[in-house]
């Protein structure tokens, strides 16, 4: 069954709803514009324990008319240097690839986009992605060749862009 925009519409407003009354510890989320419920700004804290600790990185996320049947997409707004996060910012996790079987046959459909996925549950994924990357089928090579092989350097860039997302708030 296909979801109308309408259905996107009252499951979003009810996700946002549910956010604001019991909110989750290490992001905030809203509407960039209140007369647009397919567009949330999103706002990680760095998860404590790892290079981006201390950070406050800031994303759009941004839903299709047929969620929750497709995922959204995710960027970065603020600089994040990772090897999942194309240059764009673009957050590359499996759950926000569309169901089904990958192309590819890097990822199983299990790990895939499912309907169940809610805005807190992706971005639980972004913050658990933040703290292990994932540098097998990186979005960014040159950050997963750092991540293996600099390691040092890959510090450095990250320390940069947490400092960065602390003068921009």
């Amino acid at each position: 069954m296909a979801a109308s925009p309408s259905q996107a519409s009252l499951l979003l407003q009810k996700q946002l709803k549910d956010l604001c009354k019991n909110p989750v510890d290490g992001f905030s989320a809203g509407l960039v514009d209140e007369s647009n419920l397919f567009e949330w700004s999103v706002t990680i804290i760095g998860p404590p324990d790892t290079l981006y600790e201390g950070g406050f990185f800031n994303a759009i996320m941004t839903f299709p008319p047929n969620y929750p049947n497709s995922p959204p997409t995710v960027r970065f707004t603020s600089e994040v240097w990772h090897p999942n996060v194309y240059p764009d910012g673009k957050v590359c996790i499996s759950i926000l690839h569309p169901p089904g079987d990958d192309p590819n046959g890097y990822e199983l459909a299990s790990e895939r986009w499912t309907p169940v996925h809610t805005v807190e549950s992706i971005v639980l994924s972004i913050i658990s992605m933040l703290s292990s990357p994932n540098d097998e089928s990186p979005a960014n090579v040159e950050a997963a060749k750092e991540w293996r092989e600099r390691r040092e350097e890959f510090r450095k860039k990250v320390g940069r862009c947490v400092r960065k997302s602390q003068e921009l708030m």
